[in-house]
């Protein structure tokens, strides 16, 4: 049993699960690099803006439903978008990547990335809904593509490309949720222009992927299916703990500076508490997987990961303000590590690359979309009571849930499917 159990274990590298996985060509095909430090930095600026355009508007969110007279529902709706269109556009991802190569597809998205973030500052309330749909579905097909690129093109350092393609996202995060206020009232106090600042850093990742598009791998064709996944209890499991953990991060992402700021802090300082919880993510986050791999399996950590993320979030709700930054570190630590450990039990509960490929389509196609439900709910709350105390309710709800899904993903078994070649 203990061997079996070692053999489980993942690497670090086995975090990044490649969406062309079913590719035999791709498995396959011996890469070149002929700058690897220029992919390298490409691969920094395209991770660095797969959070922003999430994380911006949130310490924006009171200032942009004032201008635009959106009651707490509609702006529920605002930060529900972008999560939905995560969870749907992600099989969409594999789809172009055969069909145009990944890296080609990657600058294509980055492109429709920048112009969702220049429409969400244009064009008044269509724009604001318009653009957070279209910067949504782009970063829910980036984020499906860039950690396969990861691995292939970087194979013999994939465990610290790992830590590094985390970093990104968690640095891009941090940084849009606390300059964009700043960067706001810098430019004549307008959100629309702190909001379209964003588009700048996609630009520039679009500028430095360029060299990786023109020599992209080509188009490629499937050589496996795996069936059985959707009848899989397991399988279920581990796509509802992604969901439920994801939710209550997505509610982070959306409201919590609105939160806040009911409570009295400015939005600046709103926004500054949100981008330190997110940057102490990447300690649990990078340690979390490793631990929960110790033991016989991964059900006490994902007990204590998601306890520490619900201490965060009842005291950032209802503890005083005193203790306000100890209760965001609390919180950074237990979302940080919810989040690895999702990832971790796709690559754990999958006998092979096939398996995670297709379980990782699901957990986060599935996954997502059930995610967007949080925020929603949160504003839908709001619009009723008026008030932030009765939100409480959602984050035990979720909470517990996660914890439910997370007992049985957390077991140490396999999915039950059948990976074949066709």
């Amino acid at each position: 049993m203990n061997a079996s159990l070692k053999r489980a274990q993942p690497a670090p590298e086995q975090l990044l699960i490649d969406a062309e996985a079913d590719d035999e060509q791709v498995q396959q095909q011996p890469v070149q690099l002929n700058r690897p430090w220029l992919l390298l930095l490409g691969l920094v600026l395209v991770a660095l803006n797969l959070r922003p355009a999430l994380s911006s508007m949130a310490p924006l969110l009171s200032q942009v439903s004032e201008s635009l007279d959106l009651s707490a529902a509609q702006a529920g709706l605002l930060t529900t978008l972008p999560v939905l269109c995560l969870g749907l556009f992600a099989p969409l991802a594999p789809v172009l990547a055969r069909r145009l190569g990944s890296e080609r597809v990657v600058l294509l998205i980055l492109l429709t990335l920048a112009a969702g973030i220049a429409l969400r500052s244009s064009l008044g309330s269509f724009g604001v809904f318009a653009g957070s749909l279209l910067a949504g579905a782009s970063i829910g097909v980036i984020g499906v593509l860039l950690p396969g690129i990861v691995k292939r093109d970087f194979a013999r350092h994939a465990g610290t490309m790992t830590g590094v393609y985390t970093m990104a996202l968690c640095l891009g995060a941090a940084m849009a949720a606390g300059a964009t206020v700043p960067l706001s009232q810098k430019l004549g106090d307008s959100w629309q222009l702190g909001l379209g600042f964003w588009v700048v850093p996609a630009l520039v990742a679009a500028l430095f992927w360029l060299p990786q598009a023109k020599q992209g791998h080509g188009t490629h064709q499937v050589a496996y299916r795996v069936r059985g996944l959707l009848r899989d209890p397991l399988a279920w499991q581990v796509t509802l703990y992604m969901g439920l953990q994801s939710s209550l991060a997505y509610i982070v992402f959306g409201w919590l500076p609105s939160i806040l700021i009911g409570r009295g802090l400015t939005p600046t300082q709103a926004g500054l508490v949100l981008s330190g919880s997110v940057i102490v993510q990447l300690l649990s986050s990078l340690s979390a997987p490793w631990l929960a791999t110790r033991g016989k399996d991964q059900r006490l950590a994902i007990v204590l990961v998601m306890l520490l993320t619900l201490a965060g979030l009842f005291g950032c709700l209802y503890a005083p303000l005193a203790g306000l930054w100890g209760w965001a570190v609390v919180l950074g630590l237990g979302q940080g590590g919810t989040f690895a450990l999702a990832l971790t039990l796709i690559v754990l509960r999958s006998r092979d690359a096939h398996v995670a490929a297709n379980l990782s389509g699901m957990a986060q196609g599935v996954g997502y979309t059930l995610a967007s439900m949080g925020p929603f709910a949160v504003g839908l709350v709001h619009d009723i009571t008026g008030g932030w105390n009765a939100v409480g309710w959602i984050f035990g709800i979720v909470g517990l849930a996660a914890i439910v899904a997370g007992l049985g993903a957390g077991r140490a078994r396999h999915v039950q499917v059948v990976s074949e070649r066709v």
